[in-house]
């Protein structure tokens, strides 16, 4: 059975018939080659995803039908992703495999030892999209201007379940999530400095380990979101 591509933006699906341009129109007809009789998946961005298919392909714009409609469940649990800047091209890899494994927003944060500050946010916005779309998601992560560490610690309440990962933190295992938002913070290649460790515990902040070994930053990212969302 052949892929069915799915795309997310605001379109409005209370109509029968959709005309579309653009990036998206662009990306059906040149990237993807697809042809009329083809199908394709339109997602709000929000809870529903329509099934459609390609009527009329023109230089521009390409018109689809509605073939069905349906409601998919939203993941009530929210995870979000606090990451010390990494270099460009890890930084971007953490967004596009977070994204995929299901978090809910993604956080740039600068911390003491970080040492690349600038990012991309635009370009980083379009990695974000195009691995929701990728992945079967149907809405796509926010992604916040880089922030500081103290600023982001303000950013978590302390009734959520807030988590700071760092070699010397306790084994993960075990741990539950006591509500439906999860923080978790990884920090730059140099790690997290001891006064960041010191005030992630004044916050109520459990500092947790990854294991016994030290990991990249953008690994460390990746695989500590897929525990955090498939956290129980």
């Amino acid at each position: 059975m052949a892929k069915i591509h799915r795309f997310i933006d605001n379109f409005d699906l209370s109509q029968e018939q959709l005309e579309i341009s653009g990036d998206i129109a662009h990306q059906i007809t040149k990237v993807l080659k697809l042809e009329i009789g083809e199908k394709i998946e339109l997602c709000n961005g929000k809870d529903t995803v329509a099934l459609e298919e390609i009527k009329e392909i023109s230089k521009k714009n390409v018109i689809v039908k509605i073939i069905d409609l349906k409601k998919e469940n939203i993941n009530l649990k929210k995870v979000s992703l606090f990451c010390a800047v990494l270099k460009k091209e890890n930084f971007e890899l953490v967004v596009q495999k977070a994204t995929e494994v299901g978090i809910f927003k993604i956080v740039p944060i600068i911390s003491a030892r970080t040492i690349k500050t600038g990012l991309n946010l635009e370009r980083l916005q379009k990695i974000a999209k195009e691995a929701s779309e990728q992945s079967g998601r149907i809405s796509v992560p926010e992604i916040l201007e880089p922030t500081s560490f103290e600023k982001s610690l303000e950013l978590c309440k302390k009734d959520e379940t807030n988590i700071l990962f760092d070699l010397s933190g306790e084994p993960l295992g075990g741990l539950a999530a006591k509500c439906e938002k999860i923080n978790i913070f990884i920090g730059p290649e140099g790690g997290w400095t001891e006064e960041e460790i010191k005030k992630a515990r004044s916050a109520d902040f459990k500092i947790s380990s990854l294991g016994n070994l030290t990991l990249r930053g953008e690994t460390a990212a990746i695989i500590s979101s897929y525990l955090a969302v498939n956290l129980k």
